[in-house]
């Protein structure tokens, strides 16, 4: 396990939160000032999204097949950013539609790539503690990065926004090439700590049959169903309540505010997976959901952003340590792990692609309190899966 090959880690971990996303929230932002309706915005986001998830199954494979994981980082932040500076020139539909599939076919390969190196430099029993660090420097890079964008975008204008997420790709490629390529064992990268085992002992029709990996994955495309379209919503209301507050700035501050929460929580959660265990972290962050969508939707003043952030802050500082340690558990031995990842991003990606659809047509059709109550509704049933899954595993540990 090298320092510098960590380090190095922390530091690509940091760059690429900026990056992996494109615009992220400044896309609803960005589109509403050209005269997008949410509906249509709400289709486009879809469609980048189930771009991405035809592709997370494969990226998974090529995780555990390739023995040049740098590269797939590298070439993921050329073309994201390619793509995303599509957008500054035109606006068209099609150019906009071309530039979020895309980037998120290349952002799929993104995540289990750096899972993958994450585990081929700690192995197994550090590897949560270093997922833990990852988020952290994750989500300060993207803390720095809103900050840096908001104010950019209100003294200078939203085209300042490519110009940070260039500059933060081209520094996300200099930390890749900086891990030491020696540093990364490609079969304990793939779950195999042991050299004699047969890397061909699960196939991948039996992975994704596995139980416990399926209805992980299942209460996950339930819980980013819910989440997915919420802070893009919230901003999008923001746009559209004219005079009321700076857009740009408004998204930069919903980003701001669960990041600072996300490192904290992300450290924290790292050191007591030992004492509380996966499957009850994970339902913490399941319970927290709800409460952030029924304020969105009782509330509509920009003040209740704090609030609702800083409960998002804590569910996905949770789950961004958790979810990955989870599977890498499950899936030890299997030769499969990153494929495993891939298998419940894959149905987490079904329901973040869905979601802004969904949620698109009921605000455009009803109000934007109505998706929010929608949001929270599917949540509460995402927590229901969780928590009845998990029981029936425990009565069966008391049977046997």
């Amino acid at each position: 396990m090298s320092p510098r090959s960590l380090q190095a880690l922390c530091l690509m971990s940091f760059f690429l939160a900026d990056v992996r996303d494109g615009l992220g929230p400044f896309l609803g932002i960005f589109l509403t000032g050209r005269h997008w309706s949410p509906d249509e915005i709400g289709f486009v986001m879809t469609c980048g999204g189930i771009a991405g998830l035809l592709a997370t199954l494969p990226a998974g494979v090529i995780a555990d097949a390739t023995r040049h994981k740098r590269v797939i980082v590298l070439l993921g932040c050329l073309v994201i950013t390619v793509a995303t500076l599509l957008l500054w020139y035109s606006n068209q539909a099609w150019t906009v539609m071309f530039s979020q599939v895309v980037v998120g076919v290349a952002a799929a390969f993104i995540g289990p790539t750096v899972s993958g190196i994450t585990l081929g430099l700690t192995g197994q029993q550090a590897f949560h503690r270093q997922m833990g660090r990852n988020e952290a420097w994750s989500h300060a890079g993207n803390t720095l990065a809103a900050v840096c964008a908001g104010f950019a975008a209100w003294f200078w204008g939203l085209g300042t926004v490519f110009i940070l997420m260039t500059a933060m790709a081209v520094c996300a490629a200099a930390a890749a090439l900086a891990i030491r390529s020696e540093d990364i064992d490609d079969d304990v990268a793939r779950g195999l700590e042991e050299r004699h085992q047969n890397p061909e002992s699960m196939s991948l029709w039996q992975l994704a049959r596995q139980p416990a990996l399926f209805f992980t994955g299942l209460t996950l495309l339930l819980f980013h169903l819910a989440n997915a379209a919420l802070l893009p919503m919230l901003s999008m209301r923001a746009a559209s309540m004219a005079g009321t507050v700076n857009p740009g700035l408004y998204a930069a501050a919903t980003v701001v505010i669960s990041q600072l929460v996300m490192v904290p929580v992300a450290i924290y959660v790292s050191g007591c997976v030992e004492k509380y265990g996966y499957p009850r972290l994970i339902m913490a962050a399941l319970l927290i959901l709800p409460l952030r969508a029924a304020i969105a939707s009782a509330f509509s003043a920009p003040l209740f952003v704090i609030p609702v952030q800083i409960f998002d802050g804590l569910a996905a500082g949770i789950l961004g340590v958790a979810v990955p340690g989870y599977v890498v558990s499950l899936l030890r031995g299997s030769g499969h792990v990153n494929a495993g990842q891939s298998v419940v991003m894959l149905m987490q990606g079904i329901g973040a692609a869905l979601s802004p659809a969904i949620t698109g047509l009921i605000a455009a059709r009803y109000s934007y309190g109505a998706a929010f109550a929608t949001l929270g509704a599917i949540a509460l049933l995402a927590l229901l899966l969780w928590w009845s899954t998990t029981s029936i595993k425990t009565r069966q540990v008391w049977d046997d």
